[in-house]
């Protein structure tokens, strides 16, 4: 790795802020990308502070097999006592399987995660909890989550981000995420090819809301986006560069959402529609990798950015859901919950008024700063049928009535504003969803 590339640059403290003054700093220092880690996993615990004596390891029965039961026996040689938790195939990120793993590894002195989406989650969520120190040595370049300081965990039903703890150190042997199946390196360009979206995103929610926003995220990705994005076969042929551009992505896209405090810069509307997906698809539907639905949402996400840009000279209505009407589609329980985010960003009359006096007088100017950061959904399609990735609802097993029924009440699951909302509040949500 470069010492000039921005990765280097950030992990050093010296990628300027282009937000204010000083420079961009993170809390997981250590980041390594390289070849055959777990030899030195002993040495690579040390350097990012985790020293204990008794250690968890979590993983699951296939990342034990690809990487785990090589740390371990390199953890256990340098005469560590090994606390192995080894969760069920495909383990659900949930309240109950963070509580397992919190007391597997309440005697323990950190924990290390071997995996990717899912085994991360757990373990920073469970680390977390036991206020102990946490490393990931990671099995598949499937999510950006690996340097995030949040975690996707479903509480009573609801999908939820919440703080969690930020790894010391994040381990990615390339050999190890080149080998990974194919589908969870077009998961992890899914999550990668989203970054348009979300800022689209999150820019129509500043301009015209007036929420915090900043540039540092998006600033991490522009050295890599564009050669990333112009050789999807390059990463799925295995090449080694390719892999460890897709890598750097998916730990700086991690880092945005670090030094944002949470994760706006990589998770939207496509993620909300991806989250609904979650929720409420049936459970003998056809199992997908995160990855893999956020590039599907991401699509449908930039379609109706691109009309909302075009063909539109919007005015917000008065709100139109109602919490019945919340309760009704979700079900009493999941309904409470939903209502209480989705109450939280509904616009109240002076609100309105203001954003309607803005979208009158400076609509052009807020369009053309929103497109500039945009990609047109076409080329977003080319891309990931160039990666043999998945692009529409039929290819992830999902009926056409239930993925209009998640485009229509995707934005009634959280509190984030998104062009979801815009859409819905313009009165073109429906014609978009059709």
């Amino acid at each position: 790795m470069s010492t000039n590339d921005t990765l280097s640059r950030v992990l050093a403290g010296r990628f300027p802020d282009p937000d204010g003054p000083g420079f961009i700093q993170v809390a997981t220092r250590h980041v390594v990308l390289g070849p055959s880690l777990a030899a030195r996993a002993p040495e690579l615990l040390r350097d990012c502070g985790i020293t204990g004596r008794r250690l968890a390891v979590v993983s699951d029965p296939d990342t034990q097999r690809v990487l785990g039961a090589r740390i371990e026996v390199a953890l256990a040689g340098a005469d560590t006592r090994i606390d192995r938790v080894v969760l069920e195939r495909n383990p659900h990120p949930d309240e109950e399987t963070v509580a397992r793993v919190q007391e597997a590894a309440a005697s323990s002195e950190a924990l290390v995660a071997v995996g990717s989406g899912t085994i991360n989650d757990i373990t920073k969520m469970a680390a977390f909890r036991l206020n102990k120190p946490y490393a990931v040595f990671g099995t598949a370049p499937s999510m950006n989550g690996y340097t995030s300081p949040t975690a996707a965990i479903t509480v009573h039903g609801h999908k939820k981000s919440l703080a969690a703890a930020a790894a010391a150190g994040v381990f990615l042997d390339i050999g190890v995420l080149a080998a990974a199946p194919a589908r969870m390196i077009r998961a992890g360009l899914g999550d990668s090819i989203c970054r348009c979206t979300a800022q689209a995103d999150w820019l129509l929610a500043h301009l015209l809301r007036g929420d915090p926003y900043r540039e540092a995220p998006f600033a991490l990705l522009r050295e890599d986006e564009e050669p990333l994005l112009a050789a999807p076969e390059a990463l799925m042929a295995g090449d080694r560069s390719a892999m460890e551009r897709l890598a750097r992505t998916l730990v700086l896209s991690g880092f945005g959402m670090a030094i944002c405090g949470n994760s706006k810069p990589a998770s939207q509307g496509e993620h909300l529609i991806s989250h609904y997906a979650d929720m409420l698809a049936k459970p003998q539907w056809q199992q997908n990798l995160h990855g893999e639905q956020i590039a599907v949402t991401t699509l449908t996400m930039a379609r109706l950015q691109q009309r909302a840009l075009t063909e539109y000279a919007p005015q917000l209505r008065p709100a139109s859901v109602t919490e019945g009407e919340v309760r009704s589609h979700f079900g009493p329980e999941l309904g409470d919950t939903c209502w209480a985010e989705f109450g939280r960003k509904q616009p109240d009359e002076a609100t309105r008024e203001a954003i309607n006096g803005r979208l009158a007088t400076v609509w052009p100017a807020i369009r053309d700063r929103i497109a500039a950061v945009t990609r047109p959904a076409q080329q977003l399609h080319d891309i990931l049928r160039r990666a043999g990735a998945p692009t529409t609802p039929a290819d992830l097993g999902w009926p056409a009535a239930f993925y209009r029924d998640a485009i229509l009440h995707a934005r009634e699951i959280r509190d984030r504003w998104t062009f979801l909302d815009f859409a819905a509040d313009i009165g073109a949500l429906r014609e978009a969803a059709a």
